[in-house]
């Protein structure tokens, strides 16, 4: 018993990942208020660590589907699969765009604000967002078809490798037999593809230091103070969004404890504390939910599409961020604009993506092109609203990641591929042994 007690200490005090990242943000806090200049040259650590996870997702998204949809046995099952998750992509996101915009109504933050905003703040935001436009329902939808087979890989475009992967699948299931070779190979390439994950991750403490001492050199803690009640309302909101929305449905649909599930992902939420993007875990997060006893097609199709369809987070963002920029401007938007607003926001947000940044981007081209408030009233609100935008991220990267998890469980469970007791097993011990 006591061998079995020092073998625990030793892993939180040597080799705990949670910890380790911690004690990094917190380092990364510290090196970016006392010396700012220091921490705004720490970026390229979390740039890093990113970018290794990044050259690894879209292989292994590619091996997860073609492994998956062969153990389905029938295109049939993937399509209803990926009905279900659409359809629950589509609910959810919904209700976290109403609970933002009722939120924000009721609060109503940036009104009366006496803005001072410096020209060089404006060029900032607008260099942001650069000549990026919202794609029309048909260049998005076209946008999942790459060019060439290699191009959806090197670009990193999640929907293109899931469609590949699928057209992959398809053709493997049809010669049947004779595809055995080819899916051992894809199964043992995809072994080492999250072992890789696993070597990576392990600099997880040293990204997030990167990224936080960043954030905080770059933006100081002092661009919270003017802006400070529209980040609490945020993240307020999607705390009630959770708790209100994800946590019913654990709980009383897949009778799993949403608390429990938090503490089983401690790592990754995390990580993407430090990082401010819910994309350096996603190979992790299709591990976990594996392990968690989601059978491993639903994981495949689900947590990847999710990616770009269900980001809870960043819809929260979108309506908060657009009705605080006409409040804090004095710009009178009417019912019909907001609701208008609300589903043109619908469609866009699923082409933010989840990287760093990428909302703010879809935010400003979508009030851009709606054209429901005059050029310089925009201009000035996107300035704020980018003052601070790297802090709200990191709520919409963490909203986002917890979203994907619990629907991914939704699906499986919807699906009878949710192997429950094993969830009930690896939630109550809150840690998978490596």
């Amino acid at each position: 018993m006591a061998s079995s007690t020092n073998k625990r200490a030793k892993k939180t005090l040597y080799n705990d990942l949670f910890l380790q990242v911690i004690i990094a943000i917190l380092l990364g806090v510290a090196v970016g208020y006392i010396w700012p200049e220091t921490g705004a040259k720490m970026k390229p650590l979390g740039d890093a660590f990113i970018n290794l996870i990044k050259m690894l997702i879209a292989p292994i998204i590619f091996c997860t589907i073609v492994t998956g949809v062969a153990g389905m046995r029938s295109m049939k099952h993937v399509g209803r699969v990926g009905a279900k998750a659409i359809l629950c992509f589509e609910i959810i996101t919904t209700l976290a765009l109403l609970i933002g915009l009722v939120l924000v109504q009721f609060y109503h933050p940036g009104s009366g604000l006496d803005i001072h905003v410096s020209a060089a703040q404006i060029n900032a935001a607008k260099a942001k967002v650069g000549d990026t436009g919202v794609l029309s329902t048909t260049e998005f939808l076209m946008n999942i078809i790459p060019t060439t087979m290699v191009g959806a890989f090197s670009s990193g475009e999640i929907l293109q490798v899931l469609f590949v992967a699928l057209l992959f699948a398809g053709a493997l299931l049809s010669i049947g037999e004779k595809g055995r070779v080819m899916l051992t190979f894809i199964d043992v390439f995809s072994s080492i593809l999250f072992k890789m994950v696993d070597m990576v991750t392990r600099f997880a403490p040293i990204g997030a230091f990167g990224a936080m001492a960043f954030t905080v050199g770059a933006y100081g803690i002092k661009s919270l103070e003017y802006l400070g009640e529209l980040i609490i309302l945020f993240y307020a909101t999607c705390a009630v969004f959770i708790v209100l929305v994800l946590a019913p449905v654990m709980r009383f649909y897949c009778k799993l404890g949403t608390w429990d599930f938090l503490r089983f992902i401690r790592e990754e939420i995390f990580i993407v504390l430090g990082t401010s993007s819910s994309e350096s875990v996603l190979p992790r997060m299709m591990e976990k939910l594996e392990q968690l006893g989601c059978s491993k097609p639903v994981v495949g199709m689900v947590i990847p599409t999710g990616y770009s369809f269900n980001l809870v987070g960043s819809c929260i963002y979108f309506t908060m961020g657009a009705l605080f920029i006409t409040y804090a401007t004095g710009t009178p938007i009417t019912l019909g604009q907001e609701l208008w607003l609300l589903g043109v926001l619908l469609i866009a947000s699923k082409g933010a993506a989840g990287v760093t940044g990428s909302a703010f981007i879809v935010l400003a081209a979508t009030l851009a092109s709606m054209k429901i408030m005059p050029q310089q009233n925009l201009d000035v609100g996107l300035a704020l609203i980018y003052a601070v935008d790297r802090f709200m991220s990191t709520g919409r990267a963490i909203t986002n990641l917890i979203g994907n998890g619990i629907t991914t469980i939704v699906v499986a469970k919807w699906e009878n591929a949710l192997d429950h007791e094993q969830a009930k097993k690896a939630l109550s011990v809150g840690y998978i042994e490596n």
